[in-house]
Protein backbone atom coordinates (compact mmCIF):
# COMPACT_ATOMS: atom_id res chain seq x y z
CA UNK A 1 0.00 0.00 0.00
CA UNK A 2 2.93 2.24 0.68
CA UNK A 3 4.62 1.75 -2.42
CA UNK A 4 1.34 2.40 -4.26
CA UNK A 5 0.92 5.99 -2.64
CA UNK A 6 4.82 6.45 -3.60
CA UNK A 7 4.30 5.52 -6.95
CA UNK A 8 1.23 7.48 -7.64
CA UNK A 9 3.32 10.82 -5.63
CA UNK A 10 6.09 10.09 -8.10
CA UNK A 11 3.76 10.24 -11.04
CA UNK A 12 1.56 13.28 -9.86
CA UNK A 13 5.36 15.06 -9.70
CA UNK A 14 6.55 13.80 -12.98
CA UNK A 15 3.45 14.92 -14.52
CA UNK A 16 4.09 18.32 -13.19
CA UNK A 17 7.93 18.57 -14.34
CA UNK A 18 6.69 17.58 -18.06
CA UNK A 19 4.60 20.13 -18.11
CA UNK A 20 7.23 22.62 -16.93
CA UNK A 21 9.63 21.43 -19.09
CA UNK A 22 7.81 21.79 -22.02
CA UNK A 23 6.87 25.29 -20.91
CA UNK A 24 10.40 26.80 -20.11
CA UNK A 25 13.49 27.49 -22.28
CA UNK A 26 14.69 30.40 -24.37
CA UNK A 27 10.55 30.99 -25.61
CA UNK A 28 8.37 30.34 -22.31
CA UNK A 29 4.94 29.21 -23.11
CA UNK A 30 2.26 29.69 -20.69
CA UNK A 31 -0.19 26.64 -19.95
CA UNK A 32 -2.40 27.26 -23.09
CA UNK A 33 0.12 27.63 -25.20
CA UNK A 34 1.46 24.01 -24.23
CA UNK A 35 -1.62 22.62 -24.73
CA UNK A 36 -1.94 24.10 -27.99
CA UNK A 37 1.19 23.09 -28.75
CA UNK A 38 0.63 19.67 -28.24
CA UNK A 39 -2.52 19.55 -30.32
CA UNK A 40 -1.63 22.10 -32.70
CA UNK A 41 0.11 22.27 -36.43
CA UNK A 42 3.99 22.61 -36.44
CA UNK A 43 3.98 24.07 -39.54
CA UNK A 44 1.59 26.72 -39.03
CA UNK A 45 1.84 27.14 -35.56
CA UNK A 46 4.87 28.59 -33.47
CA UNK A 47 3.96 27.16 -30.27
CA UNK A 48 3.44 23.49 -31.52
CA UNK A 49 6.61 24.08 -33.16
CA UNK A 50 8.57 24.76 -30.29
CA UNK A 51 6.67 22.30 -27.90
CA UNK A 52 6.43 18.85 -30.52
CA UNK A 53 9.51 19.22 -32.56
CA UNK A 54 11.83 20.44 -29.96
CA UNK A 55 10.63 19.97 -26.64
CA UNK A 56 8.73 17.23 -26.62
CA UNK A 57 11.34 14.63 -28.06
CA UNK A 58 13.76 16.16 -25.82
CA UNK A 59 11.42 15.32 -22.95
CA UNK A 60 10.50 11.65 -24.04
CA UNK A 61 14.37 11.31 -24.00
CA UNK A 62 15.30 12.27 -21.06
CA UNK A 63 12.29 10.04 -19.49
CA UNK A 64 13.78 6.72 -20.65
CA UNK A 65 17.25 7.89 -20.03
CA UNK A 66 16.30 9.21 -15.87
CA UNK A 67 13.96 5.63 -16.01
CA UNK A 68 16.67 3.45 -17.07
CA UNK A 69 19.43 4.99 -14.36
CA UNK A 70 16.70 4.48 -12.15
CA UNK A 71 16.26 1.65 -12.41
CA UNK A 72 19.19 -0.14 -13.12
CA UNK A 73 21.06 1.35 -10.07
CA UNK A 74 18.13 0.53 -7.92
CA UNK A 75 18.55 -3.17 -9.13
CA UNK A 76 22.41 -3.16 -8.93
CA UNK A 77 22.44 -1.84 -5.26
CA UNK A 78 20.24 -5.12 -4.36
CA UNK A 79 22.50 -7.29 -6.41
CA UNK A 80 25.70 -6.50 -5.06
CA UNK A 81 24.11 -5.59 -1.60
CA UNK A 82 26.01 -2.65 -2.14
CA UNK A 83 24.75 1.06 -1.63
CA UNK A 84 27.26 2.51 -3.31
CA UNK A 85 26.75 0.98 -6.61
CA UNK A 86 25.53 2.39 -9.68
CA UNK A 87 25.20 1.61 -13.44
CA UNK A 88 29.05 2.93 -13.74
CA UNK A 89 30.26 -0.05 -11.16
CA UNK A 90 30.22 -2.42 -14.06
CA UNK A 91 31.61 -1.01 -16.68
CA UNK A 92 28.83 -0.49 -19.13
CA UNK A 93 28.85 3.67 -18.90
CA UNK A 94 32.56 4.13 -19.36
CA UNK A 95 32.27 1.17 -22.40
CA UNK A 96 28.75 2.83 -24.24
CA UNK A 97 31.02 6.19 -23.79
CA UNK A 98 33.85 4.54 -25.80
CA UNK A 99 32.27 3.06 -28.92
CA UNK A 100 30.61 6.77 -29.33
CA UNK A 101 34.22 8.37 -28.97
CA UNK A 102 35.21 6.04 -31.51
CA UNK A 103 32.70 7.05 -33.62
CA UNK A 104 33.64 10.18 -33.15
CA UNK A 105 37.33 10.02 -33.63
CA UNK A 106 37.15 8.30 -36.85
CA UNK A 107 34.77 11.22 -38.14
CA UNK A 108 31.64 8.57 -38.48
CA UNK A 109 29.25 10.72 -37.29
CA UNK A 110 29.65 12.79 -40.52
CA UNK A 111 28.52 9.69 -42.68
CA UNK A 112 25.50 8.67 -40.72
CA UNK A 113 23.26 9.93 -37.52
CA UNK A 114 23.12 6.92 -36.20
CA UNK A 115 26.84 6.38 -36.23
CA UNK A 116 27.52 7.26 -32.07
CA UNK A 117 24.55 5.78 -30.84
CA UNK A 118 25.01 2.72 -32.97
CA UNK A 119 28.96 2.53 -31.69
CA UNK A 120 27.92 3.48 -28.20
CA UNK A 121 25.38 0.42 -27.88
CA UNK A 122 27.43 -2.26 -29.34
CA UNK A 123 30.13 -0.72 -26.85
CA UNK A 124 27.45 -1.33 -24.41
CA UNK A 125 26.78 -4.97 -25.58
CA UNK A 126 31.04 -5.62 -25.91
CA UNK A 127 31.25 -4.87 -22.34
CA UNK A 128 28.41 -6.77 -21.34
CA UNK A 129 29.80 -9.83 -23.31
CA UNK A 130 33.02 -9.76 -21.61
CA UNK A 131 31.82 -9.67 -18.16
CA UNK A 132 29.44 -12.47 -18.85
CA UNK A 133 32.86 -14.40 -19.60
CA UNK A 134 35.41 -13.51 -17.11
CA UNK A 135 32.55 -13.96 -14.24
CA UNK A 136 30.49 -17.10 -15.77
CA UNK A 137 32.69 -19.46 -13.50
CA UNK A 138 32.31 -17.27 -10.50
CA UNK A 139 29.26 -15.11 -10.99
CA UNK A 140 29.72 -13.96 -7.41
CA UNK A 141 29.04 -10.07 -6.41
CA UNK A 142 32.34 -9.75 -5.59
CA UNK A 143 33.72 -11.15 -9.17
CA UNK A 144 31.20 -8.68 -10.95
CA UNK A 145 32.30 -5.68 -9.06
CA UNK A 146 36.19 -6.75 -9.99
CA UNK A 147 35.48 -7.19 -13.38
CA UNK A 148 33.08 -4.53 -13.90
CA UNK A 149 35.70 -1.80 -12.37
CA UNK A 150 38.58 -3.53 -14.67
CA UNK A 151 36.46 -2.96 -17.57
CA UNK A 152 35.13 0.39 -16.53
CA UNK A 153 39.16 1.77 -15.85
CA UNK A 154 40.12 -0.07 -19.46
CA UNK A 155 37.62 1.93 -21.36
CA UNK A 156 38.53 5.05 -19.97
CA UNK A 157 41.83 4.33 -20.60
CA UNK A 158 41.04 4.11 -24.29
CA UNK A 159 38.62 7.17 -24.19
CA UNK A 160 41.58 9.00 -22.89
CA UNK A 161 43.81 7.67 -25.61
CA UNK A 162 41.50 8.65 -28.34
CA UNK A 163 41.48 12.50 -27.27
CA UNK A 164 44.98 12.27 -26.88
CA UNK A 165 45.36 11.29 -30.36
CA UNK A 166 42.34 13.05 -31.44
CA UNK A 167 43.51 14.19 -35.32
CA UNK A 168 42.38 17.51 -35.07
CA UNK A 169 40.07 19.88 -32.51
CA UNK A 170 37.02 19.88 -34.00
CA UNK A 171 37.35 15.92 -33.55
CA UNK A 172 38.05 16.27 -29.75
CA UNK A 173 35.64 19.15 -29.06
CA UNK A 174 33.00 16.75 -30.44
CA UNK A 175 34.33 14.38 -28.00
CA UNK A 176 34.56 16.39 -25.16
CA UNK A 177 30.62 17.74 -25.70
CA UNK A 178 29.46 13.71 -25.81
CA UNK A 179 31.41 12.48 -22.74
CA UNK A 180 29.35 16.19 -21.00
CA UNK A 181 26.34 14.51 -21.54
CA UNK A 182 22.82 16.05 -23.00
CA UNK A 183 20.02 15.98 -24.19
CA UNK A 184 19.72 19.06 -26.59
CA UNK A 185 18.53 18.43 -30.13
CA UNK A 186 16.85 15.11 -29.63
CA UNK A 187 14.96 13.71 -31.96
CA UNK A 188 12.41 11.19 -32.19
CA UNK A 189 14.66 9.01 -34.25
CA UNK A 190 17.15 9.23 -30.93
CA UNK A 191 13.86 7.61 -29.34
CA UNK A 192 13.17 5.07 -32.03
CA UNK A 193 17.05 3.94 -31.74
CA UNK A 194 16.96 3.26 -27.90
CA UNK A 195 13.79 2.21 -27.06
CA UNK A 196 13.89 -1.40 -28.41
CA UNK A 197 17.03 -1.80 -25.91
CA UNK A 198 15.59 -0.02 -22.70
CA UNK A 199 12.66 -1.92 -23.01
CA UNK A 200 13.74 -5.37 -22.67
CA UNK A 201 16.22 -3.96 -20.39
CA UNK A 202 13.38 -2.37 -18.14
CA UNK A 203 11.50 -5.81 -18.76
CA UNK A 204 14.39 -7.81 -17.31
CA UNK A 205 15.40 -5.92 -14.29
CA UNK A 206 11.52 -5.95 -13.39
CA UNK A 207 11.52 -9.80 -13.60
CA UNK A 208 14.31 -10.11 -11.38
CA UNK A 209 12.74 -7.66 -8.42
CA UNK A 210 10.78 -11.00 -7.01
CA UNK A 211 14.03 -12.36 -6.41
CA UNK A 212 16.34 -9.57 -5.34
CA UNK A 213 14.36 -9.69 -1.64
CA UNK A 214 16.08 -12.77 -0.97
CA UNK A 215 19.35 -11.19 -1.93
CA UNK A 216 19.39 -9.33 1.39
CA UNK A 217 20.06 -12.05 2.95
CA UNK A 218 23.64 -14.44 2.48
CA UNK A 219 23.57 -15.89 -0.75
CA UNK A 220 23.52 -19.69 0.78
CA UNK A 221 20.23 -18.70 2.52
CA UNK A 222 19.43 -17.73 -0.95
CA UNK A 223 19.61 -20.26 -2.73
CA UNK A 224 18.11 -22.12 0.17
CA UNK A 225 15.07 -20.72 -0.30
CA UNK A 226 14.99 -21.40 -4.52
CA UNK A 227 16.19 -18.49 -5.89
CA UNK A 228 18.71 -19.35 -9.14
CA UNK A 229 21.48 -16.61 -8.52
CA UNK A 230 22.95 -17.10 -11.57
CA UNK A 231 19.58 -16.36 -13.35
CA UNK A 232 19.43 -13.54 -10.86
CA UNK A 233 22.69 -11.98 -12.14
CA UNK A 234 21.94 -12.43 -15.47
CA UNK A 235 18.67 -10.48 -15.48
CA UNK A 236 19.92 -7.81 -13.76
CA UNK A 237 23.77 -7.56 -15.54
CA UNK A 238 22.16 -7.97 -19.12
CA UNK A 239 18.89 -5.49 -18.35
CA UNK A 240 21.37 -2.69 -16.74
CA UNK A 241 23.76 -3.14 -19.51
CA UNK A 242 20.89 -3.12 -22.20
CA UNK A 243 18.82 0.02 -20.77
CA UNK A 244 22.13 2.59 -19.56
CA UNK A 245 23.97 1.36 -22.68
CA UNK A 246 20.92 2.98 -24.75
CA UNK A 247 20.93 5.88 -22.53
CA UNK A 248 24.33 6.48 -22.87
CA UNK A 249 23.59 6.16 -26.50
CA UNK A 250 21.18 9.13 -26.99
CA UNK A 251 22.30 11.15 -24.03
CA UNK A 252 26.28 10.88 -23.42
CA UNK A 253 27.46 10.27 -20.19
CA UNK A 254 25.09 10.94 -17.29
CA UNK A 255 26.55 10.08 -14.04
CA UNK A 256 25.44 9.28 -10.44
CA UNK A 257 21.36 9.26 -11.40
CA UNK A 258 21.29 5.61 -10.56
CA UNK A 259 23.16 6.21 -7.18
CA UNK A 260 21.50 8.89 -5.84
CA UNK A 261 17.77 8.25 -6.58
CA UNK A 262 17.68 4.63 -4.81
CA UNK A 263 18.72 6.39 -1.79
CA UNK A 264 16.08 9.35 -1.92
CA UNK A 265 12.97 6.78 -2.53
CA UNK A 266 14.38 3.58 -0.04
CA UNK A 267 13.19 6.14 3.14
CA UNK A 268 9.66 5.72 2.17
CA UNK A 269 9.26 2.52 0.55
CA UNK A 270 11.43 0.77 2.86
CA UNK A 271 14.75 -1.89 2.03
CA UNK A 272 13.14 -4.86 -0.15
CA UNK A 273 14.57 -4.22 -3.43
CA UNK A 274 12.02 -5.67 -5.25
CA UNK A 275 9.44 -2.84 -3.69
CA UNK A 276 12.27 -0.33 -5.03
CA UNK A 277 12.61 -0.40 -8.72
CA UNK A 278 9.46 0.70 -9.95
CA UNK A 279 9.52 4.04 -7.76
CA UNK A 280 12.94 4.28 -8.62
CA UNK A 281 12.59 4.38 -12.16
CA UNK A 282 9.58 6.81 -11.73
CA UNK A 283 12.56 8.93 -9.29
CA UNK A 284 14.61 8.87 -11.90
CA UNK A 285 13.14 9.98 -14.59
CA UNK A 286 11.56 12.81 -12.59
CA UNK A 287 15.15 14.13 -11.82
CA UNK A 288 16.19 14.18 -15.18
CA UNK A 289 13.22 15.99 -16.35
CA UNK A 290 13.88 18.70 -13.32
CA UNK A 291 17.62 18.59 -13.93
CA UNK A 292 16.87 19.14 -17.53
CA UNK A 293 14.61 21.94 -17.07
CA UNK A 294 16.72 23.56 -15.36
CA UNK A 295 19.14 23.79 -17.16
CA UNK A 296 17.61 25.83 -19.48
CA UNK A 297 16.52 28.45 -17.15
CA UNK A 298 20.01 29.19 -15.71
CA UNK A 299 21.53 32.30 -17.49
CA UNK A 300 24.52 31.06 -18.95
CA UNK A 301 25.86 31.83 -22.68
CA UNK A 302 26.03 28.51 -23.16
CA UNK A 303 23.61 26.30 -22.34
CA UNK A 304 25.20 23.79 -19.23
CA UNK A 305 25.49 20.34 -19.79
CA UNK A 306 23.36 17.55 -18.37
CA UNK A 307 26.04 15.48 -16.79
CA UNK A 308 27.83 18.26 -15.61
CA UNK A 309 25.18 19.41 -13.39
CA UNK A 310 23.94 15.98 -12.29
CA UNK A 311 28.17 15.56 -10.92
CA UNK A 312 27.70 18.51 -8.98
CA UNK A 313 24.72 17.56 -7.44
CA UNK A 314 25.99 13.41 -7.13
CA UNK A 315 29.61 14.41 -5.78
CA UNK A 316 28.40 15.68 -2.44
CA UNK A 317 25.68 13.44 -2.08
CA UNK A 318 28.45 10.54 -2.84
CA UNK A 319 30.80 12.27 -0.12
CA UNK A 320 27.78 12.48 2.29
CA UNK A 321 26.62 8.54 1.72
CA UNK A 322 30.74 7.37 2.13
CA UNK A 323 30.13 9.60 5.70
CA UNK A 324 27.00 8.10 6.49
CA UNK A 325 27.84 3.79 5.52
CA UNK A 326 31.36 4.59 7.62
CA UNK A 327 29.37 5.91 10.80
CA UNK A 328 26.71 2.97 10.25
CA UNK A 329 29.44 0.36 10.11
CA UNK A 330 31.49 1.79 13.75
Amino acid sequence: MIGARVNLMLLVLLLFACLLALAVGSTSLGPGDVVKGLVGNPESDKAALIVREIRLPRLVAGLMVGASLGLAGAALQGLLKNPLADPGVIGVSASASLGAVIALYYGLSAVSAYAVPGFALLGALISTSLLYVFARRDPSALTLILVGIALSHLAGALTSLAMNLSPNPFSLGNIVLWLLGSLANRSEADILLALPFMLPGWILLMMAGPSLAHLTLDDDVAESAGVNLRRVRFLVVAGSALAVGASVAIAGTIGFVGLMVPHMIRPFVGHDPARLLLPSALGGALLVTLADGLLRVIPTEQELKLGVLTALLGVPFFLALILKTRRQMR
